[in-house]
């Protein structure tokens, strides 16, 4: 085995991926309060999702705007996940 993705395989991944930004744009979109830490793990694993295919499919714009979208999302993870640690006022 060559340690490489298939093209079909790269495309399934990297629709997975876009399945998961649409699902959550349409969850902010309709959402009365919006739950940031799972909209930005989905954000995050989208992100991960069409990086892994881009390595199959590269394109130099689609990586680095896929990269930022993941390091946003992680920080909105962290930043979640200390709000939810702080005690309640």
């Amino acid at each position: 085995m060559s340690g490489t993705l298939s093209p079909l395989a790269a495309d399934i991944i990297g629709i997975i991926g876009s399945i998961l930004f649409i699902g959550a744009f349409a969850y902010a979109n309709v959402a009365k309060e919006l739950n940031k830490l799972w909209f930005n793990i989905a954000n995050l694993a989208g992100a991960i999702f069409l990086l892994i295919s881009l390595s199959v499919h590269f394109n130099l714009a689609a990586f680095i705007l896929e990269a930022a979208w993941a390091i946003i999302a992680f920080v909105g993870i962290v930043g979640a996940l200390r709000k939810k640690s702080e005690p309640a006022e």
